[in-house]
């Protein structure tokens, strides 16, 4: 097992100033020298003094959440539930907005480690780069071995505390829903190609087709980012190449409620000529006109738990807790038989 020594060794200081590193001290050293360290911890995976650490980290009250945007009503609901409980717990809460972009995220972590953030938590789908997935996850092995404690929301592959929502089997529900119902030309509207939340709920989808002896074409699946204008452009594409469809399928609700507005700008009538699901369960969802038929998750919930996670104390005799959250089809206005021939 590697010692302080050790660490100091490799990174060429001493151990006091590797101690200080590692303990997150506040006395100021060159960023490069912290690189160094940490970067030696890491190659030599060095546990630090559990001691030690509390000493050092008794006096952080502020934890990290970094999300894609926490305007979009999807981050905005997780938000809700981990502030919830950050605030009980006398915690402030520093939230990032990344845009989707993975070197973002890759800062931001630096940043709250620099910071002495207490916990990170991540929320929102992982990305199909398995490049930037191991950078990530080194990242946040080294803030762990420095004290911190990490929790991800809907990603599968990264270390720390995991809430695992039930993207594929919502994905499925919302497929066998429009099946059952007897509809059998299906568009897509699916979010970014290189989100995993993208693939996991298509493979859904696509065991729902299979499970009903149906098919669910390439061509009918229309590629978008995860809002309402690109719900809008995705569905516009779909019924200008694809005029045979009875139903529509949005993997997030702002794209639905986007490809609502789109189809009654044309006068196709919801759900008599074009039955439409969503996915997440938004307030939003109750509200429009028709109401909108989606699969719920419980976000709010889910946030929750991640961050009731993160707070928790260390246990190094345990791994880290996963849990899985179910997905539930909500069946509202917005989706009927298809019109008949």
């Amino acid at each position: 097992m590697a010692t302080l020594a050790d660490v100091a060794r490799r990174a060429g200081v001493s151990p006091a100033t590797a101690s200080r590193i590692i303990n997150g001290s506040s006395k100021p050293v060159t960023e490069a020298l912290r690189e160094r360290v940490l970067a030696a911890v890491e190659e030599l995976q060095y546990v630090p003094n559990a001691h030690a650490q509390l000493l050092a980290r008794n006096h952080r009250s502020a934890v990290g959440v970094i999300v894609h945007d926490v305007s979009d009503p999807y981050f905005a609901e997780i938000t809700r539930g981990l502030q919830r409980v950050a605030t009980a717990d006398g915690r402030l809460v520093i939230i990032c907005n990344t845009y989707r972009d993975p070197q973002k995220e890759l800062e931001y972590v630096e940043l709250l480690r620099a910071h002495q953030a207490a916990a990170i938590i991540l929320a929102g789908s992982g990305y199909h780069d398995e490049q930037f997935t191991n950078s990530l996850d080194a990242k946040l092995r080294v803030y762990q071995a420095t004290g911190g404690h990490v929790a991800v929301i809907g990603r599968h592959e990264h270390t720390g505390h995991a809430v695992i929502p039930a993207n594929e089997t919502g994905g499925y529900l919302m497929g066998a829903e429009l099946f059952a119902l007897g509809h059998t030309q299906l568009g897509v509207i699916a979010g970014p190609k290189h989100l995993t939340t993208t693939t996991d709920r298509l493979t859904g989808l696509r065991r729902a087709a299979r499970e009903h002896g149906q098919k669910l074409p390439t061509r009918q699946i229309a590629y978008a980012d995860f809002d309402r204008s690109g719900g809008a452009a995705a569905a516009a594409s779909l019924l200008d190449a694809h005029p045979q469809l009875t139903a529509i399928a949005a993997l997030n609700d702002s794209m639905a409620i986007g490809a609502l507005a789109l189809l009654r700008s044309r006068g196709i009538r919801v759900p008599e000529q074009m039955s439409l699901v969503g996915f997440d369960d938004m307030p939003v969802a109750r509200d429009v006109t028709p109401t909108l038929t989606t699969i719920r998750l419980p976000l709010a919930d889910m946030g929750a738990r991640a961050m009731t996670l993160a707070l928790q104390p260390a246990d190094p005799m345990h791994s880290p807790h996963i849990e899985h959250v179910s997905a539930e089809l909500v069946r509202r206005e917005s989706t009927a038989p298809p019109p008949a021939s």
